[in-house]
């Protein structure tokens, strides 16, 4: 039987999004024991104040929560531990060096099945001024007040 190659998402930080800028994104795999794929494949993780760290040439997750798995017993790890994102050396070295001179942020975007692997989505992202969330909030505002104008003008014609 082959393989399925669907990438079905399980968590997306929305909260990314609105907070900062994603300049460029990038996978990568994430390091997992047992039961802690299990409690992902039931959807219990969060990824909100979730960020990213390079320490020793490793590229950490940080505040990553993953909620333990119900029919675990003491293979069950800690909730909040740091996990580590597997990449290239060089990756790895680029981004730190992005994050160092130029005042960028490593946060996880989301967190998918490729196959029957965990994969997470990392982005180089900038951090938004106040008046940049407004900005984008009057934006996402004017565009859905057209599109329901237009579904108004398509109904009464």
């Amino acid at each position: 039987m082959a393989k399925k190659t669907s990438d079905a998402v399980i968590a997306q930080n929305k909260k990314a999004f609105h907070e900062y800028f994603v300049e460029e994104s990038m996978e990568a795999g994430i390091e997992l024991c047992g039961t802690e794929v299990k409690s992902i494949r039931g959807g219990k993780v969060n990824l909100k104040d979730a960020w990213c760290s390079v320490v020793n040439g490793e590229l950490l997750v940080n505040g990553m929560h993953i909620s333990p798995y119900e029919q675990g017993n003491i293979f069950n790890r800690d909730p909040m531990r740091v996990r580590r994102l597997l990449m290239h050396k060089k990756e790895i070295a680029r981004l730190a060096g992005a994050v160092k001179q130029k005042g960028y942020a490593l946060i996880p975007l989301s967190l998918y099945f490729k196959g029957s692997r965990v994969k997470m989505q990392v982005g180089l992202c900038r951090g938004k001024k106040l008046y940049d969330k407004r900005e984008d909030a009057a934006r996402r505002d004017m565009k859905r007040d057209a599109e329901r104008a237009i579904k108004e003008h398509r109904a009464e014609s």
